[in-house]
């Protein structure tokens, strides 16, 4: 299935209740007393008759599926409950490769995001609230391009290096450790909620 075709399938049920599709396509939301974190992509990829994706993002060729959970403020608006992760940081890769080449552009290039809203608890109704391609031009480019690059010099600077890496970096794509305990020696691109909003409007 293309790009194309799946995001004009995942909009025909937008506005629906996800925890009432995991049942009709038979996913569980909890497995084996945990809560199956990838329960959301796995309804979608069920609902888009394609085989499920252990991955935590799925990549179906032209294109891959993320997921992104939006929360209900007090005051009733919405907003992101969470920045997006992208990919994971190679230092080798990002050193030998500009940003037109990088593997963080070409994952952002086939991204369709399944935006959902969320409540307190994970059995709390949670519904699909948009979809959405991701499309980089102009400005949103270049400060993308800025981003990468301020992560790339660092690689590249000998007294800086890969645990220089801080999620203070970048204003639309940060840096950051991914995997469990503080103590993680992996890192990850993440698109920050400023950049989420260039193109979900909440």
């Amino acid at each position: 299935m293309e790009r194309k075709e799946a995001v004009l399938k995942l909009q025909q049920i937008v506005g629906k209740n996800l925890h009432e599709l995991a049942i009709e396509f038979n996913i569980t939301v909890h497995k084996n007393g945990r809560t199956n974190k990838g329960w959301a992509g796995h309804v979608c990829e069920r609902y888009l008759e394609l085989p499920i994706n252990s991955s935590q993002s799925p990549n179906f060729g032209s294109w891959e599926l993320k997921s992104i959970p939006i929360k209900t403020l007090k005051n009733g608006e919405l907003a992101f409950k969470e920045t997006m992760a992208i990919t994971m940081i190679d230092p080798v890769n990002v050193c030998q490769k500009e940003f037109k080449d990088s593997h963080l552009l070409a994952k952002l290039k086939k991204a369709v995001v399944v935006a959902r809203t969320v409540g307190g608890d994970i059995d709390d109704p949670s519904y699909i609230h948009s979809i959405t391609e991701l499309n980089l031009i102009g400005e949103l480019y270049e400060q993308v391009e800025v981003d990468y690059n301020l992560v790339r010099n660092a690689l590249l600077d000998p007294k800086l290096g890969f645990k220089s890496l801080t999620g203070k970096m970048g204003v639309y794509i940060q840096p950051r450790t991914k995997g469990a305990g503080h103590g993680s020696t992996t890192r990850a691109f993440y698109a920050r909620t400023l950049f989420l909003k260039q193109f979900i409007n909440l």
